[in-house]
């Protein structure tokens, strides 16, 4: 069997009397997108720090492709890629320039011109990278996070600021990448693009991991349905009607023998994957903390291709 690209056990991080990461315990497999979830100020990009090398932690075990990232080699980043949270908007190297240069520090880089298509910046190539708007310098993290050809992708909230067609076309890139057998870890508050794209995701709120499941299966921890019907009284009056229910094929079978023709507006809606995670993080959808763990001397800032 292949060793999990990720192996989490008892990982936290505290800043004082703060758990920022709580005993996190997490497995990600070599070659599937997982998703993390989670509101403002969950852990989230915490944790995932501690994993690319860029924080270090309080206490736990983690090994990332078989290396502890508390002790990062410049071999062992060759196989990562990166996308922080912010965006890179200070270097004077165009578009073209800036991924040639990423290019460059890997031993085995994607093609430039094709890596620039894949993030819709064709018409940008040539444009510095301080006069591209927010979702495009977006589009330019994700071509530097991916240019090396890396075995695993961190992707902090990859797709801020991208209008829908740009979403799709990330989500094409994302897929290309895993069938080439690239492991990608995501950070999204976009629901539909986690379970679009996640072949499993961890739900996090205040540190601790509160799901963890395929994004069907985490949709089914929601028992509950909702039938809901019309039917028209003897005067011609129209009225609707609504159950909720754990068996909605039973109640669509009663409804049916009770009926005779068709059922007036029929349907069942089921919870989707947005009312299970908002069912999961409870308060903490309102009541988070006001943003991540602070920042410190530990994290550093990494430049435009800074491989090391």
């Amino acid at each position: 069997m292949t060793d999990p690209a990720i192996q989490v056990t008892g990982l936290r991080k505290t800043y004082g009397d703060l758990n920022a990461v709580d005993g996190l315990d997490l497995t990600i497999q070599t070659g599937e997108i997982f998703a993390i979830l989670g509101p403002n100020g969950a852990g989230k990009s915490t944790a995932v720090e501690i994993l690319e090398g860029f924080r270090k932690r309080t206490s736990g075990e983690a090994t990332v492709l078989g290396v502890d990232p508390a002790h990062p080699t410049r071999e062992w980043r060759e196989h990562l890629g990166i996308m922080l949270q912010s965006t890179s908007t200070n270097s004077p190297l165009t578009v073209r320039e800036s991924v040639t240069h990423q290019s460059h520090l890997f031993p085995r880089p994607r093609d430039v011109e094709e890596t620039i298509a894949a993030v819709g910046l064709e018409e940008k190539a040539n444009a510095r990278s301080t006069t591209l708007s927010g979702g495009q310098r977006r589009r330019l993290d994700v071509a530097l996070a991916v240019i090396g050809r890396p075995d695993l992708v961190f992707l902090d909230e990859p797709t801020t600021g991208f209008d829908p067609q740009a979403r799709r076309q990330f989500w094409h890139l994302i897929e290309s990448l895993k069938e080439g057998g690239t492991t990608i870890v995501l950070t999204t508050h976009y629901l539909d693009e986690a379970e679009h794209l996640a072949d499993r995701l961890a739900v996090i709120s205040r540190g601790k991991l509160v799901a963890l499941d395929t994004p069907s299966g985490l949709r089914a921890r929601a028992a509950d349905a909702v039938v809901t019907w019309a039917e028209a009284g003897a005067d011609g009056v129209v009225t609707a009607h609504n159950e909720v229910t754990k068996t909605p094929t039973a109640t669509v079978r009663n409804l049916v023998a009770s009926h005779v023709g068709e059922i007036r507006d029929l349907e069942i809606r089921r919870p989707s994957l947005e009312d299970v995670y908002l069912d999961l993080i409870g308060q903490d959808a309102a009541g988070s903390l006001d943003e991540e763990a602070p920042q410190s001397a530990e994290v550093p800032v990494p430049s435009q291709g800074d491989a090391s």
